[in-house]
């Protein structure tokens, strides 16, 4: 019960007491009063006392009327309020229930589709093991070949030879019988004028006139004879000087055949640990960052240097580096940068770094994009990322901050396939602690750039270098906003399997 209506019945109850006592003791005391005087002023007091009491209970009645009514009222309120939360949970379950739905049918078809690209995959290495056999079947054929017109190459130079010194030893008989038709032409000559000076010797000389006809007719033939001969050698000469041009050239066609075949072996020669560790050496870039961000006291300044390579997609050429290789850090809420810079450095040589990209796949792995004219300043090799990351299950892990490197295996997982797993059952260090982590870099066997180490386990693979985001650098960077973009950044990298953060 109310406590104002508790008050106020209580006070009724008194004021009922009191009037009824009043009128008793005026009756025992003045008997001789009169009593409509008495009666009088007795019932002047309990119609005050009513009134003032249901004035009370009036005023008790309303305020229980408005205290009723409020509660009414929210009672009404919370009845459609738990009515509308029925419904939002209503909605809520059904889409929870069309997005399980949806993600198990995308779930299954990620499935079926990493099952066909290895099932592919496995007919590539099949077909690429015949290929390779079918290479060194025809490079065996090939040498064989060689072999074979070397000799024959030999053979044709000896008899060339012969040939030539045959013909050399035909143009001295024809030189020699030249001569001889000459010496004979001109005695035919001095024969002719002592036939003219002498006419009476004519019958004594008409022999030996005849005998020079026929040691002339003798000579001519002789001669033409020689010239025939010499036009046969000539023309057996050029033939055979045709037939050594197209064994020439026939030579030529099958080395030139040989260094393919030879190029293709060597592409698909794997390489050592060590002289991929060297290469690195010798063609690796130092970059250095620069940030500086408002702090509790000022702003403060924080300066990072990592070592990477440059490697090129086929048109655009790259420097690539981990985030944590950075002063920049992926949280949320992320702080807003008020200034960086970057440069490459090597030998002597520092090129601006003009801006930032974050990877679509794996925003912790950043592209620094670079010029030809500064990669050809730098004057470091380019590496050509890995056209064929199965070829090899072996690859070389090069530590950018540490130096070490060691010999590695990596395995295939159907969930994630945009990156390869580090077998650690299978490592083999070389040089140094081997303890590989995020931001190292891996080579595959054949020396092509495999991807990098996006955390201790998993290599994410250079399959494509498009963008999440990007950052210009500069001093004054704060028009940009980069906490928000650093924001963005690390949701999508929590949104990630937990095995790959």
């Amino acid at each position: 019960m109310n406590r104002s209506i508790l008050i106020v019945i209580c006070d009724f109850l008194l004021v009922s007491l009191l009037a009824f006592s009043t009128v008793d003791i005026n009756k025992v005391a003045d008997s001789g009063t009169p009593r409509e005087m008495k009666i009088e002023i007795a019932t002047n007091q309990v119609v005050e006392s009513g009134k003032d009491l249901s004035n009370v209970m009036r005023m008790a009645l309303d305020e229980e009327r408005r205290n009723r009514d409020k509660l009414i009222g929210e009672l009404e309120r919370s009845r459609m309020s738990a009515t509308e939360r029925e419904k939002q949970a209503l909605a809520a379950q059904q889409a929870l229930a069309a997005q399980e739905q949806a993600a198990r049918q995308a779930l299954a078809a990620q499935e079926q589709a990493a099952r066909e690209a290895l099932t592919a995959q496995q007919q590539a290495a099949a077909k690429l093991q015949q290929e390779r056999s079918e290479l060194e079947q025809r490079y065996n054929s090939a040498q064989t070949n060689l072999q074979k017109l070397n000799q024959q190459l030999a053979s044709t130079s000896a008899e060339a030879t012969q040939t030539k010194q045959r013909a050399a030893q035909m143009e001295a008989d024809i030189k020699k019988q030249q001569d001889s038709s000459a010496a004979l032409r001109e005695r035919l000559a001095m024969l002719e004028k002592s036939n003219q000076v002498a006419l009476a010797e004519q019958q004594r000389l008409a022999s030996q006139l005849q005998v020079a006809e026929v040691e002339r007719k003798n000579a001519a033939e002789l001669a033409n004879r020689m010239e025939q001969e010499v036009k046969v050698q000539r023309e057996e000469k050029g033939r055979l000087a045709q037939q050594n041009q197209q064994l020439a050239e026939g030579v030529k066609t099958l080395a030139s055949s040989s260094g393919e075949l030879a190029r293709e072996v060597r592409e698909n020669r794997p390489l050592a640990p060590n002289t991929i560790f060297n290469d690195f050496v010798s063609n690796r870039v130092d970059a250095r960052f620069t940030g500086t961000r408002a702090g509790l006291i000022g702003s403060t300044k924080d300066k990072r240097d990592t070592q990477t390579v440059l490697v090129t997609s086929g048109e655009r050429i790259y420097a690539l580096c981990h985030v944590q290789d950075t002063p920049i850090t992926l949280w949320n809420p992320a702080v807003d940068w008020e200034g960086m810079t970057a440069s490459l450095i090597r030998n002597g040589n520092s090129m601006p770094i003009d801006s930032i990209y974050f990877g679509l796949r794996d925003p912790r792995i950043i592209w620094i994009p670079v010029s030809p004219e500064a990669a050809k300043r730098l004057g470091s090799k380019v590496y050509k990322a890995t056209t064929d990351p199965y070829k090899f299950q072996d690859a070389v892990l090069v530590g950018t901050r540490e130096s070490y490197y060691g010999e590695c295996r990596f395995q295939i997982e159907l969930g994630t396939p945009d990156y390869v797993k580090l077998d650690r059952s299978f490592l083999r260090g070389l040089v140094g602690k081997f303890n590989p982590s995020k931001g190292d870099l891996v080579f595959s066997k054949t020396g092509e750039l495999l991807g990098v180490m996006a955390n201790g386990s998993y290599c994410m693979m250079l399959r494509n270098f498009e963008a999440a985001g990007v950052i210009k650098l500069g001093p004054d960077i704060r028009a940009q906003h980069t906490g928000s973009l650093l924001s963005q950044l690390y949701t999508m990298v929590s949104e990630l399997p937990p095995k790959l953060q």
